[in-house]
Parts: structure tokens; C-alpha cells; sequence
């Protein structure tokens, strides 16, 4: 999983008790080290409702000063803060958990069971790994074979369940907007 690093755990460290302070969570940390200039994706949740614009302002605001005092990242590098949407990225076993019964993609760095890309439902998750249902069957994928996962929403069942009330505690998709912010130095 891309957040097993130690740049990306320091930055989750530092940054996730921060932007807690301000009601949200911080559901991952994407870093990209690039040549010229490196990318600092930021993806945050709000529990219960939708991540807003102003939402993503206040955690780029918070962590913009948060980085520039710790100056975690060396050279120059973009911070991105946004919603991870309704095909939201999943980075740590939690994220598997909480979404046990839901569709999901994943990318593999090596091949398990002769391909590198899965797609099916997320049937259990645990410190170790998680348990896909594909195509009637199931299959284990150890979180360290993982480069990348995303829930793969089913659009059309949304649109339906839209259309009709929804019910007191079923959980709505998480929705939102982006915001991002430039360090020159």
C-alpha cells in the first residue's frame, strides 16, 4: 500500500493530529518525489457529510504552516488537499475494514494468481491483508503485495438509492472538492 513508507508515515504523523483539531480526518498521504518539484497529495474525510471547499482549505491553510515549520520535505514541492471522493484511495487496513461488502480495484506490484490488476468485492480485511470475492471465488492479497486500491463504486446503484429517502444511518458516499497550495523554497 502506497502509505507503508517512512515519509509518508512521518507526514501522517505529524499532520493527522492537526487536521483532527479541525474535525476532519486524514484519510491519506500521497507523496510523489519528483526531479524538479515533488507532490504532496493530502486526501481528508469529514465524518458523516461531505468534504467541502472550505474544508479543504482550512487543512491546506493548517498544514501548509504545520510543513512550514517541520520542513519535513526537502526542495520544492505542490500540496494538494482534497475530498479522496467516492473512488476513494484506500491506504491503510482500517480503510479495507470499513469498507468490507463494496467493490474495489486494486493494482499489484507482482503478479498474484497471474495478474496484476484485481477487481471485486471486499469480503474481510485484517492487519495482514485483505480477502476479495472474484468472480464466485475468494482470494487473499497481502496488503505488502498492494501499489494501489481504490473503491470502484457502483454508480448506478447510487443513482437509485438517490432517488428514493434515505434512510436515518445509512452512510452517504463522501463527495467534495480540491484545493492546492505551492511551497517555493
Amino acid at each position: 500500500m502506497s502509505q507503508a513508507n517512512p515519509v509518508t508515515e512521518r507526514l501522517y504523523a505529524l499532520l493527522g493530529p492537526a487536521i483532527a483539531d479541525l474535525g476532519l480526518e486524514l484519510w491519506g498521504v500521497d507523496f510523489r518525489a519528483g526531479q524538479g518539484s515533488s507532490l504532496l497529495r493530502l486526501y481528508i474525510d469529514a465524518v458523516g457529510r461531505p468534504v467541502t471547499l472550505d474544508d479543504c482549505e482550512r487543512a491546506s491553510r493548517e498544514s501548509s504552516a504545520l510543513l512550514d515549520v517541520e520542513d519535513p520535505i526537502q526542495g520544492k514541492y505542490t500540496l494538494e488537499v482534497s475530498s479522496p471522493g467516492w473512488d476513494r484511495p484506500l491506504f491503510r487496513p482500517e480503510h479495507y475494514e470499513r469498507f468490507v461488502g463494496e467493490p474495489v480495484k486494486l493494482n499489484l506490484a507482482l503478479p498474484l494468481d497471474g495478474r496484476r490488476r484485481l477487481g471485486g468485492t471486499i469480503l474481510a480485511a485484517d492487519a495482514e491483508g485483505v480477502t476479495l470475492g472474484i468472480d464466485g471465488r475468494e482470494l487473499r492479497v497481502p496488503f505488502g503485495s498492494i501499489a494501489q486500491a481504490k473503491l470502484n463504486p457502483d454508480f448506478e446503484t447510487w443513482k437509485a438509492q438517490a432517488a428514493s429517502p434515505p434512510e436515518a444511518d445509512e452512510p452517504k458516499p463522501p463527495a467534495g472538492r480540491s484545493g492546492s497550495r505551492r511551497k517555493s523554497s
